[in-house]
């Protein structure tokens, strides 16, 4: 039985993630076999002092409305009284907003799906500090988004921070990347040890071996808590918790990889204790600082490859580097719009260790 959305679907792509989103609409159509696309055109225009407003240009009235934004897209500019502005998170969340005022109520269910969640990475207090993260997600339930989907939340426990009547949704690159990883790289598949870069990407990690029935290690990061640089208390020393990694191949698994020093700490660690392959696994490549330490990394057969995908913007030069490899995700962002538009099972969707499974032992075989 269908839902009373199914014939009813909108799909708003913000200019931040049109690529993107225009691929995920060409998916669903194929999937329905629908002759018209889904698309909504909007827009968010600025004037010269840097003023912006949004405007839909499509029909919204009684559809199940989803809107796609990239909020980590800094290659987005707009000009301002002469100069060019590159457009940061805040701005593309504001773009959010103005759009849903735009609507007007007239929807019949709004959700909005950001792949990187806004701010996700302020999701907790320490002292006397914001809470980002959960001020802009109750600011979405007030201005009648109905729901709010993202892929490898920073902390899934934000979601307390929602109110009972505003789905939240955490949906998992996983499965994707690690199709792609068992394709294309040559290893043994119960040589491989799963490691976490700090504490806190533990429960990711475990996720990550779990799916893969491997083992798991854990490099302790040890700070110094009397000082802070670029908003973080430096790290001093990394401590190794885990099984010896010696001559195996160790995956390094992070939600994200933001400046990548702490990350080219770790590989140097690894490599130190005789770890024979060295990946590293990241939903979101944001490499916010240069890329040449990565580059002689890889160049000292220290660094293997990293795997990450393209949820959010990635510079041309990192997607040119030898030992970067982008996983295209529009496919499962496609079944993950199609299924909720039809109000059907999500389950599968956030759980594909079977399939993972199976590949491995199809990689024992030989076939």
């Amino acid at each position: 039985m269908s839902s009373r959305y199914e014939d009813s679907l909108g799909i708003i792509v913000m200019d931040n993630i049109k690529d993107f989103g225009e691929k995920v609409n060409k998916n669903i159509m194929e999937k329905r076999q629908a002759n018209n696309s889904f698309l909504i055109h909007a827009n968010t225009p600025r004037f010269n002092n840097g003023d912006s407003k949004g405007v839909i240009m499509d029909t919204v009235r009684d559809r199940d409305i989803y809107i796609l934004s990239d909020v980590g897209n800094h290659s987005m500019t707009y000009n301002m009284f002469g100069y060019e502005n590159h457009m940061s998170p805040d701005e593309h969340f504001q773009d959010i907003k103005r759009v849903i005022s735009a609507l007007r109520a007239q929807p019949d269910r709004i959700t909005v799906f950001m792949p990187m969640l806004y701010q996700s990475r302020q999701h907790r207090r320490n002292k006397r500090e914001s809470l980002d993260c959960a001020l802009a997600l109750q600011e979405l339930h007030n201005i009648g988004v109905n729901v709010v989907a993202t892929i490898d939340v920073h902390d899934p426990n934000i979601q307390n921070a929602v109110p009972a009547n505003m789905s939240f949704e955490n949906f998992f690159a996983s499965t994707s990347i690690l199709t792609n990883f068992i394709k294309e790289e040559d290893f043994n598949p119960d040589d491989v040890v799963f490691i976490s870069p700090d504490n806190g990407a533990m429960e990711r990690t475990s996720y990550y071996a779990g799916m893969f029935g491997a083992d798991v290690g854990m490099l302790y990061k040890r700070r110094d808590l009397s000082k802070m640089v670029d908003g973080h208390n430096p790290v001093v020393a990394h401590e190794y918790l885990g099984r010896d990694i010696k001559g195996k191949t160790v995956i390094i698994v992070d939600d994200m990889i933001d400046s990548g020093g702490s990350l080219l700490d770790v590989i140097d660690q690894l490599k130190e204790r005789g770890a024979k392959k060295i990946y590293a696994i990241a939903t979101f490549p944001l490499f916010s600082k240069g890329l040449d330490k990565f580059n002689e990394a890889y160049e000292n057969k220290h660094l293997n490859k990293i795997y990450s995908t393209n949820l959010t913007y990635s510079d041309p030069d990192l997607l040119k580097a030898p030992w970067y490899r982008q996983v295209d995700c529009t496919e499962y962002v496609s079944d993950i719009i199609d299924t909720l538009n039809k109000s059907g099972s999500i389950t599968e969707l956030k759980n594909g260790k079977q399939k993972i499974l199976s590949m491995l032992d199809d990689k024992r075989k030989g076939n």
